[in-house]
């Protein structure tokens, strides 16, 4: 089976699973359950579908897939936008075991200048598999980490003992990162340096878990509390912004609620940032 459409069959079972017959608005099948959502068959009626074709798609023994039956296992399985998205990519034509070509990343510039503009907050630009393209000196003397580039801002985040003491709230960061991480796997299917870094990752039980609930996102807004080890406590709001010359590049900003006492305390840690 194409690697592509493995990918394929375990989603689609994943989120039959969370849905069960009573939110789909269905009489469930008479006989025993063994699932703990929709059957098949169940599945199956609702997209339209007959349910040899949808054992197929399961099994990764159906290779076109077309946007009317993606559309309607969409609706049938409640798909939010991101979700529907990675479906897509999923489904889409890939020829199996070929590795895609990897250029050097370079930082956007007009991101860059963006970045340059806001050295008063933290900023950080991250390019394909979260890797660091350019921070500012203030992202590191809150995160206590220098974040150099070349760096793969994930590796820190879900490894190093030092981002779950930092991050109060590191769990939900945690969870977001690997569902960002699941969301570009199925975009860049044949990225091996990808494949090998999430196979790495992987071998953490927590990070394994989140892996297997095939949950998916992408870079959002989210609410971030730091543990500075002189600031105290610090709130951001974590705003992403995307440039229009490479979509897989994200700026992203930690804002500050203006008269805040973390307002009030970056310009001390910009200060030390400097200094150092």
């Amino acid at each position: 089976m194409a690697q592509d459409r493995a990918a394929l069959g375990a989603f689609l079972r994943s989120r039959r699973d969370r849905l069960t017959p009573a939110q789909a608005g269905i009489t469930p099948f008479p006989g025993p359950r063994r699932v703990p959502g929709l059957r098949k068959e169940e599945l199956a009626v609702l997209a339209g579908l007959s349910a040899d074709y949808y054992s197929r798609l399961e099994q990764g023994r159906q290779a076109n897939i077309s946007a009317e039956v993606l559309g309607s296992l969409a609706r049938a399985l409640r798909l939010d936008e991101v979700e529907q998205a990675h479906l897509h990519d999923l489904a889409a034509p890939v020829a199996a075991g070929r590795a895609q070509a990897e250029s050097l990343q370079v930082a956007d510039p007009g991101l860059l200048r963006v970045m340059g503009a806001l050295d008063h907050v933290p900023a950080i630009l991250l390019g394909h598999r979260s890797l660091v393209l350019a921070r500012n000196a203030l992202l590191g003397e809150v995160l206590g980490v220098p974040m150099e580039p070349g760096t793969v801002f994930s590796d820190w985040l879900l490894t190093d003992p030092g981002a779950r003491e930092r991050i109060v709230n590191w769990t939900d960061f945690a969870q977001s990162a690997v569902a960002t991480l699941r969301r570009e796997a199925g975009r860049r299917p044949h990225d091996p340096q990808l494949k090998a870094g999430i196979e790495r990752l992987r071998r953490d039980p927590d990070i394994a878990r989140w892996w297997d609930d095939h949950g998916v996102r992408d870079y959002s807004s989210m609410r971030k509390t730091v543990r500075h080890p002189a600031a105290g406590l610090l709130a951001f709001g974590v705003e992403v912004l995307t440039g229009p010359l490479d979509p897989g590049q994200r700026l992203i900003v930690y804002t500050v609620e203006p008269d805040s006492e973390t307002s009030r305390m970056l310009p001390i840690l910009g200060s030390w940032a400097g200094a150092s």
